[in-house]
């Protein structure tokens, strides 16, 4: 697991510890001291740490004047004993949504489960973003199955056309865009 790094090649345009809005400025990172782990295992110490036991994140690009973020994950999403959303909304989100970021496209490639339990944080984040929007890209098939079991696609889309393999290949204003264009489509 520890051989799994956030993507970087985006690190020329953003870098949330350079960024003073972010909740990871100013921190140095010791890519020679393994740190934080996942099931037992060490994880990248490229991964930041927003308060789960068991899920790390990278923000990988953030724009304050179109008003989203680009978040990559790593780990299990567990809302049954951590409260996973509720951390991430309250410890995270929040900030960032108090600085204008309203669209969130969430990278879940690396999300090995997920458990969960209410979904009363995802129905409050979607409230909170008005005329944003919430996206799941490129989370595992049965991800999004255990997400709609919990019916929290019903504030996350997901699924279908949002399965973007190609996203690295992409400018991160263009990646935006696409999945902009995705979602109004499915909005109208």
């Amino acid at each position: 697991m520890h051989q799994i790094e956030p993507f970087s090649n985006w690190l020329t345009y953003y870098d949330s510890s350079h960024d003073e809005r972010s909740p990871f400025f100013g921190k140095e990172y010791n890519y020679d001291l393994y740190s934080e782990t996942v099931y037992g295992y060490y994880i990248d110490p490229a991964w930041d740490s927003f308060g789960s036991e068991t899920l790390y994140l990278k923000t990988l690009y953030a724009d304050y004047d179109e008003g989203f973020v680009v978040l990559e994950f790593i780990g299990e999403w567990n809302d049954t004993l951590y409260n996973d959303i509720m951390t991430l909304k309250r410890d995270f989100l929040e900030l960032l949504m108090r600085d204008g970021i309203n669209k969130f496209i969430l990278i879940g490639e690396n999300i090995f489960n997920f458990h969960g339990s209410d979904d009363l944080y995802y129905e409050e984040w979607f409230e909170d973003v008005e005329d944003g929007w919430i996206a799941a890209i490129s989370f595992p098939d049965f991800i999004q199955e255990e997400f709609r079991k919990y019916k929290i696609d019903c504030y996350i889309n997901m699924g279908g056309t949002l399965q973007i393999n190609q996203w690295r290949t992409l400018h991160p204003l263009k990646f935006y865009e696409l999945v902009k264009q995705l979602i109004q489509r499915r909005l109208n």
